[in-house]
């Protein structure tokens, strides 16, 4: 996924309210950014970080310039927590998620469960359908290990029960994790920072719900998905 028009390089001053950043650039002009992310952003909002910023001309907006990139750890890391859908359809085009090939249609958004809805139904005839939640992965701790969640997610909680029913009902379920940094060799879920989608995570894998986690490489130019990365499930004392 390419960045058109092109970024524009900036510095933290401080993230507030969630969604708002304080930034300047170099000729020390101070203004406020939208942040699409509604995580922590642990570890990335540290002050005078370099940033990239986008540019939007939509006169509906109330903040023309939008957070992207945030470097961090010598790494530069996608913060957009939009994006990554649009990369799960890259990974399955370019052939890195092979247990997803072969089907013809994929839905977005589809409603199920109770009060759910998924980010991709995958349908064919010939194959079960396959209901594939993705969630947006940037924290790092322990050198080379990606982690999810950066904080407590009742939402991702529900979203892991909500495929153990789908499991249940005798079609494919599958959480896919992108990581948007390419400094990982290794993924694992953050037990510590939020137990309870810790052990729906481990009853998700026991019931049958399948687990995959792609890297990206991230530049100014673009977020490229490019490898699968293996998924440890440890604890935080391991």
């Amino acid at each position: 996924m390419h960045f058109i028009p092109k970024l524009f390089p900036a510095k933290l001053i401080r993230r507030y309210k969630r969604f708002l950043a304080d930034v300047k650039q170099d000729d020390q002009h101070i203004f406020t950014v939208s942040v699409p992310n509604t995580g922590s952003m642990l570890g990335l909002t540290a002050s005078n970080a370099n940033i990239w910023l986008s540019y939007h001309e939509n006169t509906k907006r109330k903040y023309a310039y939008q957070l992207e990139i945030v470097e961090a750890d010598n790494t530069l890391v996608g913060i957009n927590t939009t994006l990554p859908n649009k990369l799960v359809l890259e990974a399955i085009q370019n052939g890195l998620l092979p247990e997803l090939s072969g089907y013809k249609t994929i839905l977005k958004e589809q409603r199920y469960g109770t009060q759910s809805r998924i980010d991709f139904l995958l349908r064919d005839d010939n194959l079960p359908d396959c209901y594939l939640e993705v969630k947006n992965v940037h924290f790092i701790r322990q050198k080379g290990l990606a982690e999810f969640p950066d904080t407590e997610t009742k939402r991702g909680a529900r979203h892991l029960e909500e495929l153990m029913h789908v499991v249940q009902q005798g079609k494919r379920a599958a959480m896919l994790y992108i990581i948007q940094r390419e400094d990982c060799t290794a993924f694992t879920i953050c037990h510590d920072l939020d137990p309870l989608y810790g052990r729906k995570f481990d009853l998700a894998l026991k019931s049958g719900v399948e687990c995959y986690a792609i890297k990206c490489h991230i530049s100014v130019e673009g977020i490229f998905p490019i490898q699968r990365v293996k998924i440890e499930n440890r604890r935080n004392n391991d």
